[in-house]
């Protein structure tokens, strides 16, 4: 069997030995011949390995056809690695500034989305989700779970995965891991949010809740709006002496807090990112002073809340789309026609955000799929000129399409 891959142009020879697949030379994606009827001469050269006989009818020096498929058959496809890998080659802070610039060059075209409440399975241990959108040109969706329970079996609360397509064709452009990228996204969002709605001049943050999402939220918060002081707790005290760890070194004054009251104190800017499933009151309302801003975060079900209704009451509520947000947000407890904005309206001019110094203002965020196809258009932007990505055969793509019973047979 010949093999051949694109990335290199070289081409890779297999024979079977004692029912062991040799390979000769080895690619990260090769593709069978026999999918193409279409063929093209080439020369090949494959040089024996040292530990295959001598003797067993090897490919050397021969005339074979070459298959030229599709390019896009090929999808790019980014792993937990090479986003890491593409995440320090942009610098994080970096990363998370353009994403915040990506996330709110979205919301100004905020009409031409198609917009949908995520499409969800709940159960008792958590909710499996699809997040779908597309703005006519390219369509997206994310793959995402939220699992609280998860943290004491030693995995993670949240798992994603995402993918970019042509509206024109409906091929895949990209498939990607979004674990890390759900985090870094959900920080812009909240920067984003903040430079809309917080009090002019805020420094200081307070975190509560110091699990896998905190330090994305505090290099965001610094890195696009200047946030000197970091005011942290968490009812787990090592998840606050991890986050210390984590942010030792990033440029920001760092004060772990025993309790939420001693945290939110002198607090500019609120964010609150816990993870029980449940009604839970992380914030009552003798907490919240006038002027602060609260990122809402950790709600994300029907059932998981983290704000006393009374904060509600106080403040003004942006959201990101009603028809989800009540289901799954703060606003859930409230009546259904508690007063909302949208914070596409903010960012397009069409509705004030902050009015006052003495304005309470609560972003109740619950993530939406406009955000995660920001961050795919972004990622992709990204990786050209790279090499921080894959290319999978995941398409099955016959030289005719009419014809793909016939590549399957060619591949007896």
């Amino acid at each position: 069997m010949i093999r051949r891959s694109r990335s290199s142009g070289i081409y890779l020879a297999t024979d079977i030995l004692e029912s062991r697949l040799c390979h000769f030379y080895s690619s990260s994606y090769t593709i069978c011949t026999a999918r193409y009827q279409n063929w093209h001469s080439f020369e090949i050269s494959v040089n024996r390995p040292a530990c295959y006989p001598a003797g067993n009818n090897l490919i050397e020096d021969t005339k074979m056809p070459a298959l030229l498929p599709s390019e896009k058959a090929f999808i790019p496809f980014v792993s937990v690695e090479n986003m890491m890998r593409l995440v320090h080659h942009v610098g994080i802070e970096a990363m998370l500034v353009g994403l915040t610039e990506a996330v709110e060059e979205d919301f100004r075209r905020w009409d031409l989305f198609d917009k949908t409440p995520r499409v969800a399975s709940h159960s008792h241990d958590g909710v499996i989700e699809l997040m779908p959108t597309s703005d006519g040109a390219v369509y997206s969706f994310k793959y995402v779970n939220g699992h609280p329970k998860n943290m004491s079996q030693g995995l993670q609360t949240v798992t994603a995965f995402g993918l970019l397509a042509e509206v024109s064709t409906g091929y895949p452009v990209l498939l990607t891991e979004m674990t890390l990228l759900t985090a870094l996204r959900t920080a812009a969002t909240s920067a984003m949010a903040a430079r809309h709605l917080a009090p002019a001049g805020a420094r200081v943050l307070a975190l509560i809740g110091n699990g896998a999402q905190a330090e994305f939220q505090a290099l965001a918060m610094k890195a696009v709006l200047g946030i000197e002081e970091v005011r942290l707790y968490d009812i787990d005290p090592r998840a606050t002496e991890k986050t210390v760890r984590n942010l030792g070194g990033k440029g920001l004054r760092l004060v772990p807090c025993t309790t939420a009251q001693a945290a939110i104190e002198g607090a500019h800017i609120i964010t609150t990112c816990t993870a029980d499933k449940q009604f839970a009151t992380i914030l009552t309302d003798n907490m919240v002073g006038a002027g602060v801003h609260i990122n809402a975060i950790g709600g994300d079900c029907p059932g998981k809340t983290e704000l006393h209704r009374d904060i509600l009451l106080r403040a003004d509520t942006f959201v990101e789309y009603p028809p989800q947000t009540r289901i799954e947000g703060e606003i859930q407890q409230m009546d259904a026609d508690y007063p909302v904005t949208e914070l596409w309206q903010v960012v397009n001019g069409r509705a004030q955000g902050r009015r006052s110094d003495a304005q309470i203002t609560l972003f109740d965020s619950v993530g939406f799929a406009i955000e995660d196809f920001s961050a795919l258009r972004y990622v992709r932007e990204k990786l050209a000129g790279t090499d921080y990505f894959q290319k999978l055969d995941i398409i099955a793509d016959p030289d005719d399409p009419r014809d793909l019973f016939g590549m399957l047979l060619r591949a007896e």
